[in-house]
């Protein structure tokens, strides 16, 4: 008996093209499943083979839970009784009972059978998806073989895609018989077996595209370092020359502009504008507005964002149609692009300038000659007054040593008061608020002010009623709030 195990295993093996310990897993499950039947439908059932010689074990077995969680007599078992049984037994483990195992002979039920060739078979699809994974094919080719649900299935060797209508480009027309290419967006592994999900509208699909009819990329010549699209309308994708006698545009639009046509008749004749990556952000912010032409730049770190002046002439084109332009230039840069003209731009420093003009007059008692020269030098804040070297500060014509030396005693001194002032005003502040993802004691201390004390005072908020009560932007406000209510859902 344990001989006509081992040489049906090895014979499934081969036949099949699978391990044989997935033949073994099977055939374990398919004797467990005919001893259920023979004691318990609702019985646990476990089945050992032992790899080597073929002979079999059967145990019936019974997880120990609290007893107040039995409801399953057949398979669970309450820790009371269990430790009358075993007495160093703890909630989560088995009890166990040999069972004599049935005789192999007699298997022959159809259910049993069904359990080995659907376990194969199951095996076999892994098996297949991992021998194409593995060749790391992430642009996929293919015939649409139906459609469902308008979506598009299509087979591929063995394996079933599918590209789901939202992963379609719009307006697009693919009818059963076309061969179209995708991109691997991910793999469900569902039922009836994995299914490799497709898309002709990821960013990724466009680079997979460029890599497929630009051959220096392949090389490793270029590189693409970015892409963004609005799928069948428009797209930005940042190219980069590893070697300095590449031209890394013209690589990639070709002769007489046959590659980046190519790229565009696969999806849907979407206008590509190629361009320049860099590794200075406001170059490559530059370049990724194109063709709009830039007067002025600010970068803001903090905020991850930049403030950008073109002319009135150039605004329209900066901001293209419905913003396109503007978007898909964030997108690919990763930055928050503000666009403004150079009226706006001027009308905003106004303002700039004036608060912190104020801020300087209210905190350091000085005059606005003097604040106005703090601002000429490039000072923006208490800290930079209070703590920037006095070297630097001695090489301001306008001031002498004395002047230096009391407008840092005097900086350093309002910091230190408003931070004596935070801290006790965070005493009666929670600690799941102050250490909400997105907060900083100086928000929560004038929170506090306002009464918001605790994570759900902050849950309670209205976005625009925290945008009044902190004066912070409106989409960090909304990040706050949600944050805070987080725990609300997860209970």
């Amino acid at each position: 008996m344990s001989r006509e195990i081992l040489l049906l295993v090895d014979a499934l093996a081969r036949e099949k093209n699978v391990a044989k310990d997935i033949v073994f897993g099977a055939l374990e499950t398919a004797l467990a499943s005919a001893t259920k039947k023979r004691i318990n439908d609702e019985a646990d059932v476990r089945v050992t083979i032992d790899r080597e010689t073929g002979d079999y074990e059967s145990f019936r077995r019974w997880v120990v839970l609290l007893d107040e969680e039995v409801v399953n007599d057949e398979a669970e078992m309450g820790i009371i009784d269990a430790r009358e049984v075993e007495p160093g037994i703890q909630v989560g483990e088995y009890i166990e009972e040999p069972l004599e195992p049935i005789d192999f002979g007699r298997i022959g039920a159809q259910a049993a059978k069904q359990v080995i060739l659907q376990r194969i078979r199951d095996a076999e699809r892994e098996q297949v998806l991992n021998d194409f994974l593995d060749r790391k094919e992430y642009l996929v080719s293919g015939s649409i073989k139906r459609m469902e649900r308008g979506n598009a299935i299509i087979e591929i060797g063995r394996l079933e895609a599918m590209i789901p209508r939202d992963q379609m480009i719009p307006r697009e027309n693919l009818r059963v018989g076309d061969r179209v290419k995708a991109f691997l967006l991910r793999i469900d592994r569902g039922a009836r077996g994995p299914q490799l999900i497709l898309s002709r509208t990821a960013p990724e699909f466009l680079g997979k595209l460029f890599e497929l009819e630009v051959p220096e990329i392949e090389d490793g010549l270029l590189a693409i370092k970015a892409c963004a699209r609005d799928p069948g309308l428009r797209a930005k994708i940042a190219v980069q020359s590893n070697d300095a006698r590449i031209d890394p545009i013209g690589t990639c639009v070709g002769l007489r502009g046959s590659r980046v046509t190519a790229v565009r008749n696969e999806i849907a004749g979407e206008q590509i504008d190629i361009i320049v990556w860099s590794q200075d952000p406001a170059q490559f912010v530059i370049s990724a507005l194109q063709p709009a032409e830039v007067v002025s730049i600010v970068v803001d770190e903090e905020s991850h964002s930049m403030d950008v002046v073109v002319d009135d002439n150039n605004l329209a084109i900066a901001i293209g149609r419905n913003g396109q332009n503007v978007k898909l230039a964030s997108e690919l840069t990763g930055w928050t692009i503000n666009l403004m003209s150079e009226e706006e731009s001027a009308q905003k420093s106004g303002q700039e300038r004036q608060g912190l003009r104020q801020l300087f007059m209210d905190k350091l008692d000085v005059d606005e000659e003097l604040a106005d020269i703090l601002i000429d030098e490039g000072f923006s804040s208490l800290e930079e007054i209070a703590y920037v070297p006095l070297a630097e500060m001695l090489e301001i014509e306008a001031f002498d040593e004395e002047t230096v030396n009391e407008l840092r005693n005097r900086a350093r001194n309002v910091l230190l008061t408003e931070a004596i002032v935070t801290e006790e005003q965070l005493e009666n502040v929670s600690d799941d608020l102050i250490n909400l993802d997105g907060m900083d004691k100086p928000l929560a201390a004038k929170l506090a002010e306002h009464g918001v004390r605790t994570r759900d005072d902050l849950a309670d908020l209205a976005v625009d009623e925290l945008v009044e009560i902190a004066g912070i932007e409106q989409e960090r406000a909304s990040a706050l709030i949600s944050v805070a209510r987080a725990h609300w859902f997860e209970e």
